[in-house]
């Protein structure tokens, strides 16, 4: 069944989401900023080892994408997620990736390796059940 011309701009968005967090760099910018309510640009660059032009380039794609929102303070930028949820949806990531990767030990275990999401399950052993609804909206707030 073909898209209407209402459904098409939402599912536009919905794609543009998925679109700014299609690179490794991206995911591990907003996996950053998940754990803290602020991070500068100097421990970003600090942390993902990345050229600052680089850097800026992916921070660039995330604030089109409305993923992060920027605030200079004299000679600092300091970077926030937009929405707390997005915390959450990188974790569900996270425990999908997971689930998926049972079957294969080796890959397993190197998805172990992945630096820890702050706030996130923990990713060691086997994959922990998802919380109910109820739980993620009380836990969001």
């Amino acid at each position: 069944m073909p898209l209407s011309h209402v459904q098409r701009p939402l599912y536009e968005v919905k794609a543009n989401l998925f679109k700014g967090l299609a690179h490794p760099y991206r995911i591990r910018i907003l996996e950053l900023l998940a754990g803290a309510a602020e991070v500068s640009v100097t421990d970003l660059q600090a942390e993902t080892e990345l050229e600052a032009s680089h850097l800026s380039q992916h921070l660039a794609v995330l604030r089109r994408h409305r993923l992060v929102e920027s605030e200079r303070r004299a000679s600092h930028v300091y970077y926030r997620l937009s929405d707390r949820r997005t915390a959450e949806l990188l974790s569900v990531a996270r425990s999908l990736l997971l689930s998926m990767l049972e079957d294969d030990e080796g890959r397993l275990a190197e998805a172990q390796t992945l630096p820890q999401i702050p706030g996130g399950p923990a990713t060691t052993g086997r994959v922990a059940p998802t919380a109910s609804p109820a739980t993620t909206s009380e836990t969001a707030q």
